[in-house]
């Protein structure tokens, strides 16, 4: 299967690191790290991280409560997130909230 999409759906809740390769969807809560090297990872509008995510792309509709570091990262208008973004490449829809600082570029 060459880019399997990999997703947990709303009502599923972790505690724990995860670690993917390809894509991933995240509507659940996750109390942890989320890790790829070069994958994208989509946190949909009812998803609840409380933990880092490092990722290749980052595209967040939901909520966060850490710190995102990406070489590209969206935020989208029903965004939240809590804590610092560092990224080569960032959007901003109008209506997305960040209390944090951006490091964006370099």
């Amino acid at each position: 299967m060459a880019n399997a999409t990999n997703v947990l759906a709303s009502g599923i809740e972790i505690t724990g690191s995860i670690k993917f390769s390809n894509d991933m969807i995240i509507d659940g809560k996750i109390d942890g790290e989320i890790t790829s090297e070069k994958g994208k990872v989509t946190i949909g509008e009812n998803a609840q991280i409380k933990g880092d995510i490092k990722a290749g792309e980052v595209k967040l509709y939901g909520n966060v409560e850490g710190t995102i570091q990406s070489e590209r990262c969206e935020l989208k208008s029903s965004s939240k997130i809590i804590g610092d973004i560092k990224t080569k490449m960032f959007s901003v829809e109008e209506g997305a909230s960040l209390k944090g600082s951006t490091e964006i570029g370099g």
